[in-house]
């Protein structure tokens, strides 16, 4: 047909060769032209057959834009990621699944283009062939966007690493407790928003905040922690994390002392305790530790279980949490603690209160209507606390108690109120001064707490002078109040001529029918004329140089602190949690570098957006198990200010080489204490559920050993509480690796930069080698 339309179009006759020519020339052309139409039939998509070349390559440029700008086109669909950061990662596997079917017909033409003959000649060979290239197609296109994600990642972090490095630097501290940027700007949230994490499971930071955000769900439950990979790195940091992991081994041991599980190393040094010349002033009692911290860790006693929750707790504990019943004997009719079946219970009861400790609260407030519970009165010392009940029912006037008892013959007293969820440390009024600042407890309260506060000059009365804020209460219940027996009546005149001499003044002296006991309340004068008015300088008033601060191992002088001029009371709870502290001058420079009064709100506003985006719903902790908390390195408070709505309560720790900012923490209406992180804490085993440490680890690396605090951190953690760490990635690699070696579960790491943060849980695992520690064996 093609020869026979050619010959008429050309209606002319030549040779017989040279028509041959032109005939084979033809028909040649014509097979070619016909082959190369039913090439291009197949290729085409049926629904693109009318579309032109020049608008499917500006269609294809169309769709390459719509990927880039991760926006779906739902007439022509191309691939569309979920940001891995941005939604739970169950949440994105279906989506990546269906999407790269998509995209395996976007790409299918070249390998189609390559099976052209295959599908001329036969149509269903056609399609067998197209099906199995594009799988084939759809495996190569998987491969090679993981390997672009990667690429994506690094430098996206790069990009967003830089920025946030030339922002931290402004507000970097000169002894590097704290490298981070407080402050930051919207511009640097929303660069944050856009980076990508390596791996499905990490997260994407959201907030302004160098650490994972709330925005995550969950960062990991990590099951990747048997590989030691840490979530947010690139591919090729992994390896050499692993490497720097497994060049350094720990072999823990089993502490073997007398004190078995509830060791204390520095009130159970032995042999520190018996060269004491004297034990009259409780010597024996205070602080005595070891030269070298302990690096075993502590047994668990047999039968241990996870506490009971707040609130029931403050009603019952396990048995055999805190196996010891000689307190419940001695003191079993004042309703201190009973045994009852597997269980140690507290109806609430105390020596001065044996029928209830709200009764008796309530009984106070009656007395002295100015204490307002709660209100001008939010932090109080309770002084030889027992179980500390009177503290663990102030929680429901919204009150903080600190509560302490020393370690006695009663067993376990400050024990059993940890293991109830109630604040409390193990200490004692003797030859030192306590580990707190001075002018700082808005009530100090005694209940029948065994102390001589007359003897010897009053100088343990003094003592409470120092650390009583101007203005506040002490509350004083003992059978001298309201006994007339010749004892008491001498005790009661000493004290009466005392306080009358310190300028304390009796505001109340009542009777509770209820409980058949006295309480009188004496009130510290708000200014110094009563000091300089006296005839006689007895007591004698500290000189100005005199710092009531000074409390770590400072030795109790015969002198007292008096009030400074002007002295304001913080304004009520919760105010004062927020308010900058009348006395923070912005002459001042703060913490990070600021002026103070800046400082201090700065260091609110960080830790109120790393709490609530990142702590409470971002690092998958289970915070109705969370009651007794310890900040280690706590600086303002911010981080316990930022956990106020939680029905928990936070041991604010300033250590000894830092800035002394613990005075700001009880005036915001928080508490806390002085410690040095080289020694053991004053507390019993396994009696706080979470620890914060905020650049301590590498802080203390200066002055004595890591693994020695993480002994004293698993010494203090319960089984399955949690430890956070945020610091820098070169001590953030060495506290996991501990961590690791002692079975802890590693719930999250995350870094960036030089920056990093950890999560691991406590494990139940002991040593089965132990390791005898002389000075600790009676």
């Amino acid at each position: 047909m093609a020869i026979g339309k050619y010959t008429r179009v050309d209606g002319r006759r030549s040779s017989s060769s040279y028509c041959s020519t032109v005939t084979i020339v033809v028909f040649v052309a014509l097979c070619l032209a016909g082959v190369w139409m039913m090439t291009s039939s197949s290729v085409v998509p049926e629904q693109n057959k009318d579309v032109s070349q020049e608008d499917k390559v500006e269609m294809k440029e169309q769709n390459e834009v719509k990927e880039q700008a991760s926006e779906v086109d739902s007439s022509n669909t191309r691939q569309f990621e979920d940001n891995p950061g941005d939604l739970p990662e169950d949440a994105t596997k279906g989506d990546s699944t269906v999407t790269s079917e998509d995209n395996s017909n976007s790409n299918s033409e070249d390998a189609k283009t390559e099976d052209t003959d295959k599908k001329t000649e036969d149509e269903d060979s056609k399609t067998e062939n197209t099906e199995s290239n594009s799988e084939a197609t759809e495996s190569n296109k998987e491969s090679d966007e993981t390997s672009t994600k990667e690429t994506d990642s690094d430098g996206s972090e790069k990009n967003s690493g830089s920025d946030e490095s030339e922002n931290k630097s402004d507000n970097e501290t000169t002894d590097g407790k704290i490298e981070e940027k407080v402050e930051q700007s919207d511009n640097n949230e929303s660069d944050e928003n856009s980076s990508k994490n390596t791996d499905d499971d990490s997260k994407n930071q959201k907030s302004n905040e160098v650490y994972p955000s709330g925005a995550q769900s969950e960062l990991l439950n990590e099951n990747k922690a048997e590989t030691g990979s840490w979530s947010t790195q690139a591919a090729e940091s992994k390896n050499e994390k692993e490497s720097q992991k497994s060049s350094k081994q720990y072999s823990w041991k089993l502490c073997n002392t007398t004190a078995g599980p509830d060791f204390i190393p520095c009130l159970d040094n032995w042999k520190a305790i018996r060269s004491l010349r004297s034990t009259k002033h409780y010597e024996h009692r205070e602080r005595h530790c070891p030269e070298e911290p302990p690096t075993c860790l502590v047994p668990l006693p047999e039968g241990y279980k996870r506490s009971v929750e707040w609130p029931k707790s403050r009603e019952k504990i396990w048995y055999y949490n805190v196996p010891h019943t000689k307190l419940a004997k001695v003191k079993g009719h004042q309703n201190w603690v009973k045994v009852t079946g597997e269980y140690l219970t507290f109806p609430g009861g105390g020596t001065q209160f044996k029928h209830g400790a709200l009764h008796y609260i309530d009984f106070i407030q009656e007395s002295v209507p100015d204490i307002l519970w709660g209100k001008r009165t939010r932090v109080i010392l309770d002084v030889g606390c027992g179980v500390a009940s009177f503290g663990g029912f102030l929680f429901d006037r919204d009150v903080l108690a600190m509560s302490f008892a020393p370690k006695d013959e009663h067993e376990a007293q400050v024990q059993f109120a940890l293991e109830r969820g109630i604040p409390a440390i193990s200490a004692v009024m003797g030859t030192k001064r306590l580990p707190f600042p001075g002018k700082v407890f808005d009530v100090v309260h005694c209940a029948r707490c065994r102390v001589p506060w007359h003897i010897e000059g009053g100088k343990l009365l003094l003592e409470l002078n120092r650390v009583l804020r101007p203005g506040g209460f002490f509350v004083w219940s003992a059978t001298p109040v309201y006994q007339k027996l010749d004892e008491d009546v001498e005790i009661w005149n000493a004290m009466k001529k005392l306080t009358k001499a310190m300028c304390w003044e009796l505001v109340s002296i009542s009777k509770d029918q209820v409980n058949g006991v006295g309480v009188a309340v004496y009130k510290k004068p708000t200014s110094n004329e009563c000091y300089e008015a006296r005839s006689k300088n007895d007591p004698p008033v500290c000189q100005d140089s005199d710092d009531p601060n000074a409390a770590w191992y400072f030795t109790q002088p015969d002198t007292f602190v008096s009030t400074e001029r002007g002295s304001q009371w913080p304004e009520q709870w919760p105010t004062r949690l927020t308010n900058v502290p009348y006395w923070l001058s912005s002459d001042q420079v703060g913490v990070y570098g600021k002026p103070a009064p800046e400082d201090f709100s700065a260091d609110y506003k960080h830790w109120k957006r790393v709490v609530s985006k990142s702590y409470l719903n971002g690092m998958g902790i289970q915070w109705s198990n969370i009651r007794n908390v310890m900040d280690m390195n706590a600086i303002y408070g911010g981080f316990a200010a930022a956990l106020k709505d939680r029905s928990i309560w936070v041991m604010n720790v300033v250590s000894i080489d830092s800035a002394d900012t613990l005075p700001i923490i009880y005036e915001r209406g928080l508490f806390g204490i002085y410690h040095d992180w080289c020694e053991s804490f004053s507390t019993y085993p396994r009696t706080y559920d979470l620890l914060h440490a905020d650049h301590l680890f590498s802080k203390i690396k200066k002055r004595c050993t890591v693994d020695g605090l993480m002994a004293e951190v698993d010494r203090i953690l319960r089984p399955e509480g949690k430890l956070i760490v945020r610091d820098t990635v070169e001590t953030i690699e060495e506290v996991e690796n501990m961590a690791r070696s002692m079975k802890w579960k590693v719930r999250m790491t995350y870094s960036k930069e030089k920056e990093g943060m950890l999560c691991v849980e406590k494990s139940t695992w002991r040593p089965e080698d132990s390791e005898t520690l002389e000075y600790a064996i009676v």
